[in-house]
């Protein structure tokens, strides 16, 4: 009974907590006040880059009036907001943008965005916008208009951006974190909002599996294959079971690798415009680094043969190659996903422990080979010994 009590209070603290913290933000919202003294009979904080909607809609005349805030940015930033008819995302926006000119005016324009490279150049929009103006003031971009909205629905895909002003110039947006993530939906009618930064679409999701295939592949059985095959083999006992470890593992590492590469290609082909040239080129040679390394395992000589030597040196140096860039390319990732700094922090300590597990070893290793090696010496010293010949015939060296 008293279980049962303390969970009852425990979820209604929760709640009322929950219910306060949104009822704060709505106060918080609907308490600000414009400078022109405009009032707005709905507002809503979206849920990235600082940003927030007020809109009044007019069913009359199926119009809105609306301020979009953005802050937190200078006045060397540009900012927009738009709304996709028919897509979800960026491409397809039908924009509103400000920024502030050469002459120190807020400039406020439409822009329609038809690719992931548009340079947002003014022009009309697929509806109408009678009124546009925007002013800055408090780090924070504030941009009025008036929308005819199309006819028949009320609800629509939106999506908002910041990015830096060079010149006259409008400068891409950053390309990873909240900034890829800031679309969403809004209802003019009801007044609610819909997807947002919070959810994870079906494109995010295939990044992070993207991610995820990569680095377990690449970035952590490939380097654990190489440290079992250089210090396993330096036990009697772990011969041959060394090598078939080590094939395990790189074979298992390339056929996940692979399909990781897959996705990265899919995601590449459905991102026009959007472009990680280094990560993309470094993913390219892993793959064919890789594939020549596994068909060189099936031209790979026998331990006696004479060419045997030079296989080992091209097979050493491509795999530690391979090792290399791994590691690099699954930094360069996660410097794409941006907001996964969890991932990299858990990813660096799993590369550390590696490493320092390959330290320890090679020490170890050396002990090991020194050691057998002054055995084996005393054991040819000994043998030479009892080897010499010995002129009374019994075994043993009489000295003078």
């Amino acid at each position: 009974m008293n279980k049962l009590l303390t969970t009852l209070l425990f979820s209604s603290i929760l709640i009322l907590s929950l219910f306060s913290t949104s009822y704060g933000q709505n106060q918080n919202c609907s308490a600000f006040a414009f400078r022109n003294n405009q009032l707005f009979a709905t507002c809503n904080a979206l849920p990235l880059l600082n940003s927030v909607l007020h809109w009044s809609y007019h069913p009359d005349n199926h119009t809105v009036d609306l301020a979009y805030r953005h802050g937190g940015v200078p006045n060397t930033d540009w900012v927009a907001w738009g709304l996709n008819i028919d897509g979800t995302m960026m491409v397809g926006s039908q924009c509103l943008v400000a920024f502030r000119n050469s002459s120190g005016e807020i400039h406020a324009y439409t822009s329609p965005v038809s690719s992931y490279t548009t340079q947002l150049a003014e022009g009309a929009l697929s509806f109408n916008v009678p009124r546009i103006g925007a002013e800055y003031s408090n780090n924070e971009f504030i941009i009025f208009a008036t929308l005819e909205l199309p006819a028949g629905r009320t609800s629509f895909n939106q999506a908002w951006q910041n990015g830096a002003v060079s010149g006259q110039a409008l400068t891409a947006h950053v390309q990873s974190g909240d900034n890829m993530r800031s679309f969403g939906s809004v209802d003019f009618a009801n007044g609610e909002l819909g997807g947002g930064g919070s959810s994870v679409t079906s494109r995010q999701r295939r990044r992070n599996v993207h991610g995820v295939l990569n680095a377990v592949s690449w970035g952590v059985l490939m380097p654990m294959g190489a440290v079992f095959a250089r210090y396993l083999k330096v036990f009697k006992a772990a011969n041959p079971a060394w090598f078939y470890i080590h094939v395990a593992c790189q074979t298992s590492a390339y056929i996940v690798g692979v399909a990781g590469w897959g996705t990265g290609l899919k995601l590449g082909s459905d991102s026009t415009g959007i472009e990680f040239t280094t990560h993309r080129n470094i993913g390219i040679t892993l793959f064919c680094l890789g594939t020549l390394q596994v068909f060189a395992l099936l031209l790979r000589p026998k331990p006696d043969h004479k060419y045997r030597l030079y296989w080992n040196i091209y097979h050493h140096a491509v795999g530690y190659a391979v090792i290399s860039l791994a590691i690099a390319n699954v930094f360069e990732g996660f410097d794409a996903l941006n907001g996964q700094k969890n991932w990299k922090r858990a990813y660096t300590g799993v590369i550390i422990a590696i490493g320092a597990i390959a330290v320890l070893l090679e020490a170890f290793t050396w002990f090991i080979v020194i050691k057998r090696k002054k055995t084996d010496s005393n054991k040819h010293t000994q043998n030479g010994t009892n080897g010499t010949v010995n002129p009374y015939g019994n075994g043993i060296h009489q000295q003078a």
